[in-house]
């Protein structure tokens, strides 16, 4: 019974293998696909909310200034996709950055062919998983702009114009970066690990300076900032779990050290 039990669960193990294998093919040959459907979702969901704003439009100007945040939105990521895969193109192969910042464990250096031929080279497994949180991480944070702020153009209070501003200017640099760090994983880039470290640390200080520029916004409904504050503090959570879920493993994996740092445990 115990050896049938251990086969069943090896047969899994190995098909479950196979299918986190096949999610960096589907998302490379697909990419351009999934950025045209994530592009006209986006703004199909965004026409009401401009459709539906609390401040008058009178002209051209005004309605520039309801749509483009929301353009900018739409097109960061794909922006953020199209620099990354023309600088990393598929198949590329980089040197090793020449200081190592995951120095915890014994590991022997591989050669770029050697490691390429190892059966773990390549983001699947639990890489997968990150593959698709980088991109689950864009959809939520601009969904969430959505349902938090109605669109406003220069009608509006002093405050709103500004939060509006700024929280346009976050989702988009952050959805650039975190599309960047995408294709970074998806090509075997050496730097993706502490790109994602980097974009990590941005997005958290990022919230912390929205934060301290809507507690001087003397003339903001307390309202309003204690649910933007709850969504600052939403944010930085959910970058500090990501952190805490997936540093260890990008530190410790064998598929990250062969893939990107090309290194293997010592024995």
């Amino acid at each position: 019974m115990a050896r049938i039990l251990h086969s069943r669960m090896a047969r899994y193990g190995r098909d479950l293998q196979r299918r986190s294998a096949a999610i960096p093919r589907v998302l490379e040959n697909r990419i351009r696909a999934i950025a045209g459907g994530w592009l006209l979702l986006f703004l199909a969901l965004s026409a009401p909310r401009i459709a539906t704003s609390p401040t008058p439009v009178h002209g051209i100007g005004d309605f520039l200034q309801l749509a483009l945040p929301y353009l900018l939105i739409a097109f960061a990521p794909i922006a953020g996709l199209l620099l990354a895969a023309g600088t990393f193109p598929a198949g590329v192969m980089l040197a090793q950055p020449d200081f190592r910042l995951a120095v915890y464990g014994r590991w022997h250096r591989l050669n770029i062919f050697d490691a390429r031929a190892n059966p773990a080279y390549g983001p699947a497994g639990f890489m997968a998983s990150l593959l698709l949180g980088l991109l689950l991480n864009v959809v939520m944070r601009s969904f969430e702009f959505l349902l938090a702020l109605p669109a406003l153009n220069g009608h509006a209070p002093g405050w709103g114009t500004s939060l509006f501003l700024i929280m346009t200017a976050d989702v988009v640099v952050m959805s650039f970066f975190y599309m960047v760090c995408f294709v970074m994983a998806l090509r075997n880039i050496p730097y993706f690990p502490r790109m994602l470290l980097f974009v990590w640390g941005l997005d958290i200080v990022a919230q912390l300076i929205i934060a301290h520029r809507i507690g001087t916004m003397n003339d903001l409904p307390i309202s309003v900032a204690a649910s933007l504050q709850d969504l600052l503090r939403g944010n930085i959570a959910k970058v500090l779990i990501s952190a805490a879920v997936w540093l260890p493993y990008l530190i410790l994996s064998d598929r990250v050290n062969i893939t990107y740092r090309q290194r293997i445990r010592a024995t």
